[in-house]
């Protein structure tokens, strides 16, 4: 029992760390420089793999997710800002590319919704609580009195 106990801990650490693996940029993708291998790590993180669509650059294995990490490297290379280099694909494939979107006129809901979310839920709360402590309080009506008179008297609780 003790080693099928361990062999799927094993088996389950290793699925885990499998899609770190396996979208770790490859040997060929990595620069030579440290500095700017740090700095196209960071940007590779910061940008969208639009075929994925919710993966960024950095852990994306598709095709065009490759393509992008090149143009960043490629980017840096050519002396390009961080900045320069998300302004140039994002220019290229629209804000969409942007993991973090851009605070503007046809992304304020999107920015806005969770905060209205929680402000509309709490508001909810408030009502629902403030309607049952009213319910609770108005007591019982004469018929519901009567009633419970009636019960209270047929088990000799009176």
């Amino acid at each position: 029992m003790t080693r099928l106990v361990r062999f799927s801990v094993l088996v389950f650490a290793l699925l885990l760390s499998a899609p770190n693996v396996l979208a770790a940029p490859q040997p060929d993708e990595q620069m030579a420089d440290e500095a700017m291998e740090t700095r196209a790590r960071a940007l590779y993180r910061d940008l969208r793999c639009v075929v994925c669509q919710s993966q960024s650059i950095d852990e994306s294995n598709a095709p065009l997710a490759a393509d992008m990490r090149a143009v960043v490297r490629e980017r840096l290379l050519a002396g390009d800002s961080d900045a320069e280099v998300r302004t140039w694909l994002q220019t290229r494939y629209g804000d969409y590319v942007l993991m973090t979107p851009p605070l503007q006129g046809n992304t304020l809901l999107l920015w806005l919704l969770p905060a209205i979310l929680l402000v509309g839920g709490g508001v909810l709360v408030v009502i629902y609580i403030r309607a049952q402590s009213r319910r609770l309080s108005a007591g019982l009506d004469p018929e519901d009195e009567a009633e419970l008179a009636r019960l209270r008297e047929e088990e000799g609780l009176s």
